[in-house]
């Protein structure tokens, strides 16, 4: 048997963290069975489904290297197809129009929970032809059985049975006339011969009526796999106020596909103690049903330990592909300064994410500094203006300019002047930089390079004059 699996997002918002799983674990299934992996869009939503939404969830599984075999294929485009078949349905005695208004219906729900029962639909349209006006709004429901159990072997959950007489007749097509999600979902699951279904625990209600339409349309019913909702640390659902939840946002914050995908596919997968798989690992050892049905946790400081051990250990040509994006995002040309592979050699294992090491390191690409005013009246003094002025002869006087040589300058100092590393590095950094953070002082000064560093030394010395002329004169 071709094992064919599908994802099949809805474009109302951004690609989310629990839908990624999803994407991934069908994914891993299809290739670890060298299948097909289907990329379907569920827009028949008009009013919440975007443009955007579809182009942020296509470009974010393409940075992710999740590629398909098949689509992207949209329901939208598939509307008129999906109402023939429901026609169909409504002659064969399948389905049939329902015209009870809503006024109705919350009475009847209203009543039900009032006398304790499980509120549904009493099936009044199914059961009494009545003669309606021509214009008179509709929707159609299917004729669920109304007898007998409904029973599906999920291969994370094992055997669930549903009965047939606590479900409703549910709605395959709305008022305005547009079919259902749970219609069109089966239609394209038989259509594209879908194998596996691996989707979200808040489906398990779904799946029931699901089979029954298969069966009511004498198709064959995939097998289901329902994975569990991700928790935050605190065991409450991951929330968008809260919690970082976009897929576009962590790909924003700097952090690489591989740490990510990495991350994901152990929230509820393991295999023995490791720890790091890369996508050949992923492929080869990902089993379906040893994927856990409990929640899993959300910890960004895991994911944080990943992102920082892909940056030291994925080769410089991957890396530097995602830098280019962080430089063209924080505005900064990173032809200016050092090369991305000098780069990642001077700061590639200080950062976790990509954002911060470009973030902190930009100095070296631009001439203008941001100045942080409490750190230049702490540093930039009367009393530091001899260190200054002594740093900047040494690095005049620095033939080959090299990492190594402007780390011997910075110890010869230190010796030669008695003083301890921050009496001499703080000063200097302030000048540079402009801040008090940044990677060490020999690493700041040859990635800002011999030209930008004197030129930010000489205007800190004429700050240090101005401040104490000023000070004279009151």
């Amino acid at each position: 048997m071709l094992v064919i699996t599908r994802f099949a997002p809805s474009p109302t918002g951004y690609l989310h963290i629990g839908s990624l799983r999803t994407a991934l674990y069908s994914w891993l299934f299809a290739r670890s069975k060298n299948g097909k992996f289907i990329l379907r869009i569920e827009d028949t939503d008009f009013k919440r489904s975007t443009k955007v939404a579809i182009s942020e969830i296509v470009k974010n599984l393409k940075w992710l290297g999740l590629d398909w075999d098949a689509g992207p294929y949209f329901q939208s485009e598939k509307i008129e197809y999906y109402k023939s078949i429901i026609i169909s349905m409504i002659e064969s005695g399948l389905a049939y129009k329902c015209y009870c208004t809503n006024d109705r219906l919350n009475i009847l729900r209203k009543n039900q929970l009032l006398n304790g029962e499980k509120p549904k639909y009493d099936r009044k349209c199914r059961n009494f032809i009545h003669e309606h006006k021509n214009n008179a709004e509709y929707v159609v429901r299917f004729c669920n059985p109304l007898n007998g159990i409904v029973s599906f072997c999920d291969e994370i959950r094992g055997k669930i049975s549903f009965n047939n007489n606590e479900l409703d007749d549910v709605i395959i097509q709305r008022t305005s006339g547009i079919p259902t999600y749970n219609f069109c979902a089966v239609i394209d699951d038989r259509d594209m011969k879908i194998t596996h279904v691996i989707r979200g625990e808040d489906h398990i209600n779904n799946t029931p009526r699901q089979i029954n339409l298969f069966n009511a349309l004498q198709s064959k019913i995939p097998s289901y796999a329902h994975v569990s909702m991700i928790l935050d640390t605190k065991g409450k659902k991951l929330s968008k106020r809260e919690n970082v939840v976009s897929v576009s946002e962590y790909k924003f914050q700097g952090y690489l596909p591989d740490a990510l995908l990495n991350y994901i596919v152990r929230l509820g997968w393991a295999h023995g103690n490791q720890e790091i798989f890369s996508i050949n690992d992923m492929k080869k050892l990902f089993i379906l049903n040893k994927v856990n049905p409990s929640p899993s946790r959300f910890d960004i400081s895991k994911l944080l330990w990943l992102n920082r051990f892909y940056i030291r250990n994925l080769p410089k040509c991957l890396i530097k592909q995602h830098l280019k994006y962080q430089f063209k995002k924080q505005g900064i040309d990173y032809l200016e300064g050092p090369n991305l592979d000098e780069l990642i050699d001077l700061v590639g294992s200080r950062y976790n994410t990509l954002r911060d090491m470009v973030y902190f390191s930009r100095y070296f690409y631009s001439n203008d500094i941001t100045c942080n005013m409490e750190a230049f009246e702490k540093y930039l003094i009367k009393s530091t203006s001899t260190i200054l002025e002594r740093v900047y002869n040494e690095i005049m006087n620095i033939q080959i300019w090299s990492l190594k040589n402007v780390l011997i300058m910075i110890r010869m100092l230190i010796n030669e002047l008695n003083i301890s590393f921050k009496e001499l590095s703080m000063p200097v950094r302030v000048a540079i930089t402009g801040d008090i953070v940044s990677p060490s002082i020999h690493i700041v000064i040859y990635g800002v390079g011999k030209k930008r560093s004197l030129l930010r030394i000489k205007d800190a010395l004429l700050y240090i004059k101005k401040v104490d002329i000023k000070k004279c004169n009151l």
